[in-house]
C-alpha cells in the first residue's frame, strides 16, 4: 500500500527526507554526488534559510509498506511570481523509485497544495532560489555529477512526460580541458580590456580582508548580472549576509578572480572551487565521522577537476572581453593546482554570451538538464 506523508520541518524528519536518495536510490551509483547533508537540511529549514522571507514550502515522502520510495518539495517563490506575473508553484528535491504510481502521487500532492495556494502551473525541478540546484538531468547519466547540480536516473524525465509535463527551459553543461597556458588570443584581449576600460585584477591573500572589502559587492554583482535570467530570484540583503558567511570563508583565494575599476568598483567575478564530488561520494554527504577528512583533502591535495561555480560580469561590460581577463587570471592557478578539466555547471542553452567564453577552449557538451512545466 502506498502512503504519502507530509514531512514537517523539524530536524529528525528533514534528515529522513535528505538521507532518502543517498541511502536508497543511489547508494551504489558512481556518478551521483550527494548534497552535503547539513547544508541541505538548513536549506529546507525555515529557521535557517532566509529565502523563507518570501517563499513557502511543503515536503512529502512516499512510503510503500513502511519503506520510503520517494520524496518531493513544493515551493512558491512569491518574489519570482510577482516579477513574472505568473501564479507558479515549483517542485524540487524530487526523487522516486521507477514506479509511476509513486511519482504521480508525489506530483499530485504538490499540485494540490500549490493549486490550493492559487497557483495555476507547476514547474521544476527548481529550488527556493537560483542558489539551489535546478533542472532534471536528461543527458549525461554516465558523467560524474557536481556538488552544485542534480543527478537523477534516466527514468525520471520519462515519468514527467507521461504525466503531461513539457519542456520549459534547458540548461547545458560543458567539460572544459584546462590548457597548459593562457591562449594567446585570450591574453591579447585581456590586455586590451585592461587598457581600454582601466580595470585590473585584484588579488587577495587575506580572506577576511577580501570578505570585508568585496563580500557584499560580489553578491550585488550577481544580482545585476543574473537579473534577466530565467526565474531569477534577486538575493535580499539578508540572503547576501547568509551566503557571505556560508561560502566566502571557505573559498581558496587563488581560485577567486575579481576585476575592478581604479575606483574600486567591482565589475567582474569568477568563482571556482576544487571539485568536491569524489569527497562527497566517499563521505555520503556526511561530515562525521570521517567526511571532513575527505573534503579537506579535496581542497588541500592535487585535484584534476575544478568546478566553475559562477561567472558574473556587470551588464554594461558584458560581451566586451572582461571574461578573458577572468580566465587569464584563473588558468595559471588551475595548472598550479593540477586541474586537468573544468566543469562549467549549468548554463541556459539560450545564453550565448556565457557560451561564447568557451570558444578559446577544447570543450565537450556532456550534460543537459531540463525544467518541466504543466498547468494545474
Amino acid at each position: 500500500m502506498l502512503e504519502i506523508r507530509e514531512i514537517k520541518p523539524v530536524k529528525k524528519q528533514l534528515l529522513d527526507f535528505v538521507h532518502y536518495p543517498i541511502d536508497n536510490l543511489y547508494s551504489d551509483n558512481t556518478c551521483y554526488v550527494p548534497a552535503l547533508v547539513t547544508d541541505e537540511v538548513d536549506t529546507l529549514d525555515p529557521a535557517k534559510n532566509p529565502a523563507f522571507d518570501f517563499c513557502e514550502s511543503i515536503y512529502y515522502m512516499a512510503y510503500r509498506d513502511g519503506k520510503p520510495v520517494g520524496r518531493i518539495a513544493g515551493i512558491i517563490n512569491h518574489v519570482v511570481n510577482k516579477r513574472s506575473g505568473k501564479e507558479e508553484g515549483r517542485f524540487g528535491f524530487i526523487d522516486f523509485e521507477d514506479d509511476e504510481e509513486v511519482s504521480k502521487a508525489l506530483i499530485d500532492a504538490v499540485a494540490a497544495w500549490a493549486k490550493g495556494k492559487g497557483c495555476t502551473c507547476l514547474t521544476g525541478p527548481l529550488g527556493f532560489t537560483d542558489m539551489d540546484p535546478e533542472g532534471m538531468l536528461i543527458e549525461g547519466y554516465d558523467q560524474l555529477g557536481t556538488q552544485a547540480t542534480i543527478y537523477n536516473h534516466p527514468y525520471y524525465p520519462k515519468h514527467m512526460e507521461k504525466m503531461g509535463f513539457t519542456k520549459d527551459v534547458d540548461w547545458v553543461e560543458f567539460k572544459i580541458t584546462v590548457p597548459p597556458e593562457v591562449p594567446e588570443k585570450m591574453q591579447r584581449i585581456a590586455n586590451i580590456v585592461k587598457q581600454r576600460y582601466e580595470v585590473e585584477n585584484l588579488h587577495y591573500t587575506n580572506r577576511k580582508k577580501m570578505v570585508a572589502d568585496y563580500g557584499d559587492a560580489i553578491f550585488g554583482l550577481i544580482n545585476e548580472a543574473y537579473d534577466s535570467l530565467f526565474g531569477y530570484s534577486p538575493l535580499s540583503q539578508k540572503q547576501i549576509q547568509h551566503y557571505i558567511k556560508m561560502y566566502l570563508p571557505f573559498l581558496p583565494m587563488n581560485d577567486l578572480s575579481l576585476i575592478a575599476k581604479k575606483d574600486g568598483e567591482l565589475i567582474g567575478v569568477g568563482i571556482s572551487i576544487p571539485s568536491l564530488s569524489r569527497a562527497l561520494i566517499k563521505s555520503r554527504g556526511r561530515l562525521f565521522p570521517t567526511g571532513w577528512y575527505h573534503l579537506l583533502r579535496a581542497f588541500k591535495c592535487k585535484n584534476d577537476i575544478v568546478d566553475l561555480m559562477l561567472v558574473a560580469v556587470k551588464p554594461e561590460y558584458q560581451s566586451k572581453g572582461v571574461n578573458a581577463l577572468l580566465f587569464t587570471d584563473l588558468i595559471p592557478s588551475f595548472n598550479k593546482n593540477g586541474n586537468k578539466w573544468a566543469e562549467s555547471n549549468p548554463e541556459l542553452e539560450t545564453n550565448q554570451k556565457v557560451q561564447d567564453q568557451w570558444k578559446y577552449f577544447d570543450i565537450e557538451q556532456h550534460k543537459r538538464r531540463r525544467a518541466f512545466t504543466k498547468e494545474i
